[in-house]
Order: C-alpha cells, then structure tokens, then sequence
C-alpha cells in the first residue's frame, strides 16, 4: 500500500502535468447559470429514457469528484454538489482528443463542471451525456475511501469537512439543526420578538451557576470573563423598553464535557415584558414543536429506541412532587444541608455524593440529576424549584420556599429554563447576598453580586417571563444525535498529541 507521502507526491504530479497542458488549476471564474443538482434529480428523477431522449433537458453543473471509472473510450464519474449526488457520462468521441487527455488526469477530489443532455444510461442512472467540461479546482489530498469514511470519531470531529463529505448523516444533522434554529427564528419573528446581541467578554460574569473562562482585555489592562448566560443584560434591555427580545448566541462555562454538555455551547434566550412563566410554556410548546415539524416533518422523534412525541400540551410536574416520588425525600421538609445529606443516607441515595455537596441547593440538584432527570422521556415541564437553586426567579404567591420556574425536560436531557423574573430590586440583592455567602462556604459557582444590574432593576422592570433553550440540546432530540459534539460542526477538540 502506498505511503502517504507516495499518494500526496502522485497527486503533485497529476497536477503538473495538467497544469503543462495548459490547464488552470485554480481558475477565477465560474460558467454561469450552474444548475442545482438537487434540483435536476428532483425535476427529473422520475423521467424515463424515452422521455429524457424526447425532451433532451439540458444541465449544467459543478461539483467535487467522488468517483471515476474508466472504460478506454469512455468515462464515469459522480459529482456532488451541496449534497446531491449526479453521473456524468464523458466520451472521447464527443469532447475529443485533448479535452478527453485532460479528464484522464482528473482525481477523485478535484472540482469541475460539466455539461450536456441529461439520459439514461444502458443500467438506468440519471446521467449527463457531456459535451463539455473544465476544470475548477485541485485536490492536493485524497478522500477517505468510499465504503468507509471516517471510522474513528476523533478524527470525524477533528476533520469535519471530510465528515461532512462521506458521511449523509454528518450532513443531515448538520442541514437539521440549521432548519431548527431557522423555525425558532420565524416563530420569535411573527410573534414581535426583536433579535439583539449582547456582549460576549464581561468584567463581571453572571445570570448562571457556573465557572467563567478568564481572559485578559489588553487595551484596558483588565481580567474579563467570557460569559455563562446571556440573561442580565437582555433583562437592561426590557429595562430600556425593548419588551420583546431575543438572542441565539455562545455561552462559555469552564466546565467538564459530556454527552449532554459543552464548555462552548449555543443558547436561546427569550423575554417577554407582561408575561411569566406561563406564558414561557406556551412559548416554549410553540418554538420545539414547529422545530421538529420543520426538521423531521412531525412531532414523534425516536430517541435510543423510544418514541417521544412533541405534540403539545405537556404535563407540569412539581420538583418537590418528581423528587418524593423517586427517593422518598421531602424537600420542603428536609431544609437544611446536614439533615439532607442525612436523608439522602436513609434512603440508600449511593450514586448521590451528598458528602462533597458545598450546600442544600447543591446536593438537591445533586439528587435531582442523578435519581430523577434521566427518567423523564416524554416531554414534562418541572415546576416551582427551591428559591435557593433560583436568585433570579419570582417567588410562588404567598411563599417564600418556592419561586415560579420551570425546567422542561425529555428523553432524559434538559432542553429548556425559564422564570417568571423577579424585578424587585431589593429581594434580587438578599438573592445576590445569599449567592454570596454561598460562594464564601465553599460554592465556586454561585453568582456573584452584579450591582450594575441592581441599578438597572430599580429603574424599574415590568412583569417579565424569561426562558433560556439549549440549542444543541434541542437539535440532538430533534436529529437522533448521541452526544452533543454531533451537533457541533467544529467541537473543541484538544491538541493533537497534547
């Protein structure tokens, strides 16, 4: 077998010789008016020979080469374009001598375009009869080979494009969580929702639990984080009026990965003024529904073997009643860390490292992702959380145990958060005081107090719903992806050989 450096000085060759033929290898223009080959096999799929022969439809097109066959006199190749993949049919006799001498030294990889009658061949392949071809671009390195593509998965992540290339279904989850994030869009966009962006590199972090990324600001001389939420400063812009807006960008959390996450992730953030969590429901029914018409053409997905239906309306579920029902623990009894750390022993709570948790609104996250998130398939709105897992949410009426937020979860993952915002300024900053003390008993990731954001609240901010949707979460429910990186055209992938 050759080498890799034998196939690369092969293909150098290749070039050179068609280059001394007077061949462009790299030219600067295109033949206009290409047709799509996705549009030639939709139009045209159907057509028999006789009737490609009677209508003698024309076609031009580009494409990478994926396949060559040679037959002395005459040739085949496969080209794909954008995902579509069409025949050509190259004679000698048609396009003569040279032209012919040319396409000998073409290589699988190598871009060009052709034109002729679209046929059926003698086997019945939609095929373009050639009666004219160039040459676009050469490919230095070859393709994976055909049957086998990409096999090891760090190596698909690392060379996306080769994936993306030999693999349909790199291709089809990536062309799915397009069209989703477009059907969210069209569904903020109708309802009044005005898109915005907000700053990514902040001098103080905040709107989540989470462990910033650091970086230094040089021309300020200043350490600034890299954000974790985009919320605070969407909630100045309700502030400021703007009573509908939304933004779909990056959030950084300097964290482990898993399945389900990713340090550099992308997050849907929605506020409505006049609204609260309820509404945040309805809302968040509306966006993952039409997402999943627009990417699977329905509301059932399969997810490892199970259906999940994402027709709408879905059940809303209590915490306190999902996490009583799987361990026996009353949260709303249990309030204090030493007697849940107790109750979790009791219960024979193993995989619960109650011990390490650094407080009571951590070790009941802890019990909650570990004995009751992976069982919620279906898709089920978990209401009314602990005040103490969420400073930035209003507090139930009458209570002050419990704030109005909803996480929505299904097949086993968390896709969406959402409040009814709390706009008192001065209950956010005993929340921001109580995040405070929590981060001083041992809580790294507990918010810091944000007093900018303070000052902003007591301006004044009507009655808001806010909701937070993982974007790659979402699209791995939607597309059947088995771990986040999937729906990721370019993970992070740590250095070769580091």
């Amino acid at each position: 077998m050759a080498t890799e450096e034998e196939i690369l000085a092969s293909r150098r060759r290749r070039a050179e010789r068609l280059a001394a033929a007077g061949v462009e290898l790299f030219p600067a223009r295109v033949p206009r008016e290409l047709d799509r080959v996705s549009g030639l096999l939709e139009r045209y799929s159907e057509s028999d020979a006789e009737t490609l022969e009677r209508e003698a439809p024309q076609a031009r097109i580009a494409g990478r080469i994926l396949s060559l066959r040679s037959f002395g006199k005459a040739a085949f190749a496969t080209l794909v374009s954008d995902g579509a993949r069409l025949q050509i049919w190259v004679k000698r006799d048609v396009i003569g001598e040279e032209a012919y001498a040319h396409f000998g030294l073409y290589e699988v990889g190598d871009f060009v375009w052709a034109a002729g009658p679209l046929i059926r061949t003698r086997k019945g392949e939609l095929s373009i009869e050639v009666k004219e071809l160039g040459f676009l671009a050469k490919s230095y390195r070859p393709l994976p080979e055909k049957w086998h593509g990409l096999q090891d998965v760090e190596a698909r992540y690392r060379q996306r494009y080769l994936d993306l290339l030999m693999n349909p279904d790199a291709r089809r989850i990536a062309v799915g969580r397009s069209r989703m994030v477009a059907a969210i869009r069209r569904v903020l966009d109708e309802r009044g929702f005005l898109e915005v962006e907000t700053p990514v590199l902040q001098n103080l972090y905040g709107g989540a639990n989470a462990t910033p990324f650091t970086t230094h600001y040089k021309a300020y001389d200043e350490q600034v984080y890299l954000r974790i939420s985009l919320e605070l400063y969407l909630k100045r812009l309700v502030v400021g009026g703007l009573e509908r807006v939304y933004e779909i960008g990056r959030n950084f959390r300097n964290e482990g990965a898993d399945r389900s996450h990713n340090p550099e992730f992308s997050m849907l953030e929605v506020y409505q003024a006049y609204a609260d969590y309820e509404d945040m429901m309805e809302l968040a029914e509306s966006l993952i529904s039409q997402a999943a018409y627009a990417v699977c053409g329905g509301t059932r997905v399969e997810r490892d073997g199970e259906i999940i239906d994402l027709a709408p309306p879905w059940p809303r579920i209590s915490m306190k009643e999902l996490i009583a029902s799987e361990t026996g623990i009353d949260i709303e009894v249990v309030k204090e860390l030493d007697g849940l750390k107790e109750a979790v022993k009791s219960a024979g709570l193993s995989d619960v490292d109650a011990e390490r948790a650094p407080s009571w609104a951590r070790l009941v996250d802890e019990i909650w992702s570990q004995r009751v998130e992976p069982g919620l398939l279906q898709p089920t709105f978990v209401v009314d959380y602990p005040t103490a897992l969420s400073p930035l949410a209003k507090r139930l009426p009458g209570q002050t145990a419990f704030v109005e937020r909803f996480e929505l979860f299904a097949g086993g993952t968390e896709l969406a958060n959402a409040f009814s915002e709390l706009n008192d300024p001065f209950d956010q900053r005993e929340r921001f005081e109580a995040q405070r003390r929590e981060r001083e008993s041992g809580d790294a990731e507990a918010q810091p107090l944000d007093e900018e954001f303070l000052r902003a609240l007591e301006h004044g901010m009507p009655p808001t719903g806010g909701m937070g949707i993982g974007v790659g979460r979402v699209a791995m429910m939607l597309t059947g992806a088995s771990h986040i990186r999937e729906v990721k055209l370019f993970p992070y992938m740590r250095r070769a050989g580091v």
